[in-house]
């Protein structure tokens, strides 16, 4: 699935040189669920972003599927982000005009993926529980539910892979469980591979695989799996 060999990102912010990540590399398997752990500043949100083809890495190169994606033309990025991979941020990124309806099926109307788009959105919005709230707006849901929403949005293109991050930061505790039992659940049931970023000690019990950075880097002896 991915394959990241000696990933490094420097920010050059005026006189200051910001090295994110340091020679950063590691496999991850179809199939898996793997959390992407560690301090803030660690780097763990550059490198997701990295692996999801938002930002280009200053050296070193990303393998997925076999292929080197960290590379390729912002457009040929863009088309492989759209089929390929599912991204949830953290701030949900909801359209507020939109229902959560209308929010689900609005990348799967930009693949131009046929007619059944909708339907399709309203079968993932019952996967993550809110087949009842459809025709609700953003603003009408709770933090949790719009995560939910935005967990249902990034599945509509039945991606390979799903990339969270910190995707219960913002959420209380109970959401946070609800929204973490969502992703194993979908990992397990439509074994699509999972990454997702945190920096709570106890959301390593979901996944299978932890990978810790520190200062850019994988702290020696952490990369682990259950």
């Amino acid at each position: 699935m991915y394959d990241v060999q000696q990933l490094t990102k420097v920010y050059n912010t005026g006189p200051a040189r910001v090295v994110a990540l340091d020679s950063v590399s590691f496999a991850i398997a179809d199939g898996a669920m793997v959390a992407i752990m560690g301090r803030s500043g660690s780097g763990k949100s550059t490198l997701l972003r990295q692996m999801g083809l938002l930002d280009r890495p200053t050296s070193g190169r990303i393998l997925f599927d076999g292929k080197e994606v960290g590379a390729l033309p912002e457009g040929d990025k863009a088309r492989l982000r759209l089929k390929a991979l599912g991204y949830i941020f953290q701030e949900y990124a909801l359209l507020g005009e939109l229902t959560a309806h209308q929010n689900v099926y609005l990348p799967g109307m930009m693949l131009n993926g046929g007619g059944n788009y909708k339907d399709r959105a309203r079968e993932l919005l019952e996967i993550v529980g809110l087949g009842a709230r459809t025709a609700h707006y953003p603003r009408e849901l709770s933090g949790g539910e719009q995560q939910r929403v935005a967990i249902a949005r990034a599945l509509i293109n039945s991606p390979h892979v799903l990339l969270a991050d910190e995707p219960c930061a913002n959420l209380d505790t109970v959401s946070s469980h609800m929204v973490m039992e969502t992703l194993v659940r979908l990992n397990r049931d439509l074994k699509v591979t999972i990454v997702f970023v945190s920096h709570d000690p106890d959301d390593k019990k979901y996944a299978q695989r932890v990978i810790t950075l520190s200062d850019g880097r994988i702290a020696e002896g952490v990369d682990r799996q259950a």
